[in-house]
């Protein structure tokens, strides 16, 4: 490795501790922020195919440094927060999403991994299944009659569709011979031939068409009038289950079959198998039929056939370990970059975006696509170090006027992966990346070993500030009913809130008595100024974690705030301790760096939002209009939760690795070594020297039957 390479084009085995810290922090940025997109907002920004890429690169960093995995890595999130249009309804069981696999070699890992976890089963059965490239639905049936339907928003909580649900043909109002309670879950999904009808309706009246059938789907789907879905055409495949009074079988198989005897749609593609060649041809068969099936897919789907070993194989934190989705190769096209546009987003990165010529890629209409950065554009680093678009072949810069292949791997911003250098028009000159922001002309600085450049014009950047504020009022922050986006992009632009503190002026500047009131606006009247400004007097007593995640400082999400919040408790101590605290040195510092899931790139940006003037001062106006709540200690009633547990020598009744996932379901910690900080070491035989330093530490031991009888499974 040199010291010339960027950190985000170096490979994993290459990183240095700190390189990882910061790359780490990045791929949490985008990836919370793609998500965000593609599940709230069903407008990605990403491909499918890149989305995974750098989703994989998280899971190979946290695997080869597990101290540095952040407390909001992306490897614990599923979906993203639901939308504040629709009800919510908290899932029984949490939906799950899956581990992905992207060659023959990782299906035969994955296959490996089962077998390790469940010691020596014998032979093992898959199902193979189409995956459908839609959206998630969760079905709630109650003496077979249908009570709910539900998105998968976050995984924890879904957004309550039930009377959109109610006017798809495929799904059941009522099921004759089901459990008493049954919760199907399967994939909204619209065909090409449905979806071109659609759009050809739309065009004819001038409205807006949908990039792809997903879009379309989750569009229909989530619409605040049923009617508007019932005059779409969705579909719905069923393909698993959530709370369940009464097994619907034995196996995976036999699970569906049932469901398509209960009168659910299922795929009809879905085999079994023992040998993973067979598994891995039937990927090849299905791959190969993909352009015939008359709806998208995006891969195929194994999962352990016999429903005892998925229960015992369990789930990690967000997937299955008994199922994972073999994904198909992204696709490719070329087109004529027309432009390059800069765009700025809330923590002042300037991000360039590629304005195509439109092209099919697909089946879908593409016409912008990511550039990464600078480094990317010019094919060369800032030290000189080589950047390839492509896979292959030499080192290309990107010129407006060039031809470019794109590549997408569903319906999402595809990027730019190659240059055709024999079409370059005579005279085209190399792309000049801004210095300066685009928003505000402040300079754009790019930081010693970051491959982004930014804006330092922090909240006086219409850009930043505008993001900052939705930031703030977003559901997972203050989550100020009535007032979103459009709310906050139309009062900014109106001078009426340009900080934070300004939303909590809006009723004594702008309601009654005064010469312009929010009543008077247009689509305002009496009742919703006087609704948001009821919301907005609700917020001023807010939960210490919804603040320091409201102030939107860079690297700090909502798991990290909460973090944050549980170690200082309350508001007077977290500001005094970032107010003293010194970047990289002293006490307020290292206690700083003691909370798990810390790490020094999220210190320093916090300690440097609390001392920067300007922004110091807009938190101080912000929280003077404020009481935070005192954060709540965390509650638990397992007898392991908090403490350090060490396993060793031979477990007789579970596997190692079933052992420590069921500590850490109940809070535990599980160590591989035993040290003064170990609260309890479980002792197999053949424990040897670890249960010997217990025992010289004066450590707690115990034996698997002990420790099942503990945690209260014996």
């Amino acid at each position: 490795m040199t010291d010339s390479s960027s950190i985000a084009d170096l490979h994993v085995t290459d990183l240095s501790e700190d390189q990882a810290r910061a790359e780490l922090a990045r791929l949490a940025e985008l990836l919370a922020g793609a998500n965000t997109a593609y599940h709230t907002e069903d407008a990605p920004v990403m491909s499918d195919a890149e989305y995974d890429a750098l989703k994989r690169r998280n899971a190979e960093i946290e695997s080869r440094f597990p101290a540095l995995k952040r407390a909001d890595s992306p490897s614990e999130q599923v979906g993203a927060l639901p939308s504040e249009g629709f009800g919510k309804i908290t899932h029984a069981i949490r939906m799950m999403s899956l581990a992905n696999a992207f060659d023959d070699e990782d299906v035969v890992e994955f296959d490996r991994s089962v077998r390790k976890y469940l010691g020596a089963p014998g032979e093992i059965g898959y199902t193979a299944e189409p995956k459908i490239d839609g959206l998630s639905l969760s079905l709630r049936y109650e003496q077979g009659r249908l009570v709910s339907a539900a998105t998968r928003g976050d995984g924890e909580v879904g957004e309550n569709v039930t009377a959109n649900a109610r006017t798809i043909d495929d799904i059941p109002q009522q099921l004759t011979g089901a459990p008493e309670v049954l919760e199907v879950r399967g994939e909204v999904y619209m065909s090409h031939e449905d979806f071109a009808a659609l759009n050809a309706r739309h065009a004819e009246r001038g409205g807006k068409t949908f990039a792809n059938p997903r879009n379309a789907a989750a569009g229909s789907l989530r619409q605040l009038d049923a009617e508007i879905t019932r005059a779409r055409p969705l579909r719905f495949f069923a393909y698993a289950w959530g709370e369940i009074s009464a097994p619907l079988a034995e196996t995976q198989l036999g699970a569906i079959e049932r469901l398509k005897a209960l009168g659910f749609q299922t795929n009809p593609l879905t085999q079994r198998f023992t040998e993973i060649a067979d598994l891995v041809a039937h990927y090849h068969v299905i791959e190969a039929q993909r352009a015939t099936l008359g709806y998208d897919i995006d891969g195929v789907v194994y999962k352990v056939d016999n429903l005892e070993l998925q229960r015992r194989l369990g789930f990690r934190s967000t997937t299955p370990r008994w199922a994972i989705a073999h994904k198909f190769p992204a696709e490719l096209a070329w087109t004529r970059l027309e432009a390059i546009d800069i765009q700025v987003g809330r923590t002042g990165a300037l991000s360039p975006v590629a304005r195509l010529t439109p092209v099919t890629v697909g089946g879908v209409v593409v016409s912008n696509a990511t550039l990464h950065n600078e480094d990317y554009i010019k094919g060369f680093g800032s030290k000189g170090e080589v950047i390839r678009p492509d896979a292959a072949g030499e080192a290309k810069d990107i010129r407006v006027g060039d031809w470019v292949q794109v590549y997408r791997a569903g319906d999402v911003i595809p990027k730019v992966a190659d240059v055709d250098l024999t079409k370059r028009e005579e005279g085209a000159a190399p792309y000049d990346f801004p210095t300066t922001c685009p928003e505000c002309g402040a300079d754009a600085i790019r930081e010693e070993g970051d491959a982004v450049r930014r804006c330092s014009g922090g909240i006086v950047c219409p850009a930043q500030a505008v993001e900052k504020l939705k930031h703030l009022v977003s559901r997972g922050a203050f989550d100020i009913e009535g007032l979103g986006a459009k709310q906050v992009e139309q009062f900014y632009q109106d001078g009426w809130i340009k900080e934070p503190a300004d939303i909590f002026e809006l009723k004594e500047k702008y309601g009654p008595g005064n010469l312009s009131q929010l009543k008077n606006r247009e689509g305002w009247g009496d009742k919703s100024a006087a609704n948001l400004f009821d919301a907005i007097d609700a917020r001023r007593e807010i939960p210490l974690a919804r603040l320091i995640f409201g102030l939107g400082i860079r690297h700090v999400g909502d798991s990290s705030a909460a973090l944050l919040a549980t170690h200082y408790g309350t508001w007077a101590a977290f500001e005094a301790a970032m107010s003293t605290a010194s970047i990289g040195t002293g006490e307020a510092w290292d206690d700083l760096l003691s909370i798990d899931g810390v790490g020094e790139v999220m210190a320093t940006s916090l300690i440097t939002a609390f001392h920067q003037e300007g922004e110091r001062a807009s938190i101080d106006r912000l929280v003077a209009h404020l009481s935070p709540q005192e954060a709540e200690k965390p509650k638990s009633d397992s007898p392991v939760s908090g403490k350090t547990v060490v396993f060793t020598g031979t477990l007789e009744k579970m596997t190692r690795s079933e052992a420590k996932a069921r500590a850490e379901a109940l809070g535990a910690k599980v160590s591989g070594s035993v040290s003064a900080k170990t609260d309890l070491v479980v002792a197999g035989p053949g424990a040897g020297s670890k249960e010997k330093k217990a025992r010289d530490l004066g450590i707690e031991l115990l034996d698997e039957d002990g420790w099942l009888a503990l945690i209260g499974e014996a």
